[in-house]
């Protein structure tokens, strides 16, 4: 067999793993918010995936997260991790911010998840929530670009998210059926009694007669 053409072969196939390798591969991971129940002007849980990206191995050691339009927030236990929620002068939540303990943080290659349970998310269709990354070394990274949409990403995209649109009607339609339907069946059950009744007097009656009628039989005999 040529020599060559295995050569070019071996090539070939090395090229298109590294090409699947590339592929699979996110080009530039940045921090993000997930939060599949969210609504407008409900509550959820937001997460934010926060991943290390430092060229000097040094360790994420501060996180601050913007959260507009929201009413409260209650911050998910982390442990080597402090979170503060900043308010403003109506009490409303405007930012918080997670930092590690002295020695802490999220390492070279690793990521890390910082949950809050918001309350009163904005009646808005997207919630941006820009976000600064503190390094130990002093970097500091803003995630404040406004994420775009069909067109190339940004290279620091604020975490931003859907909200769905709210419920309609919520619990009060829904308990409105519940509370028909027993008063529906009542109904039905009386009328059924009714009739039942009617009928076992009828059929009494029918027997008393016919009682009646054997007996004046058995006496003309």
């Amino acid at each position: 067999m040529n020599s060559s053409w295995i050569s070019r072969t071996a090539f070939t196939g090395a090229a298109a793993a590294i090409a699947v390798v590339v592929a699979a591969v996110p080009a530039f991971a940045h921090v993000s918010v997930s939060a599949p129940d969210a609504a407008r002007g409900g509550s959820a849980i937001l997460t934010f995936q926060v991943p290390n990206e430092s060229a000097t191995n040094s360790s994420t050691t501060e996180l601050v997260v913007r959260i507009p339009g929201v009413t409260a927030v209650d911050t998910q236990a982390m442990p080597g991790w402090k979170a503060v929620a900043a308010k403003d002068s109506a009490r409303n939540v405007t930012a918080v911010t997670w930092t590690a303990d002295p020695g802490g943080g999220i390492g070279p290659g690793q990521f890390a998840q910082f949950s809050v349970l918001a309350n009163g998310l904005p009646d808005t269709e997207r919630l941006t929530m820009p976000a600064v990354q503190t390094y130990a070394d002093g970097q500091v990274v803003k995630w404040e670009q406004e994420p775009t949409t069909g067109g190339p990403e940004s290279e620091y995209p604020a975490p931003s998210l859907k909200l769905a649109a709210k419920h309609a009607g919520g619990v009060e339609n829904h308990g409105d059926i519940p509370s028909a339907m027993p008063e529906k069946g009542g109904s039905t059950s009386d009328t059924t009694a009714r009739w039942l009744g009617v009928i076992g007097i009828v059929l009494g009656a029918l027997g008393l007669i016919a009682g009646i009628g054997l007996g004046v039989t058995r006496r003309k005999a």
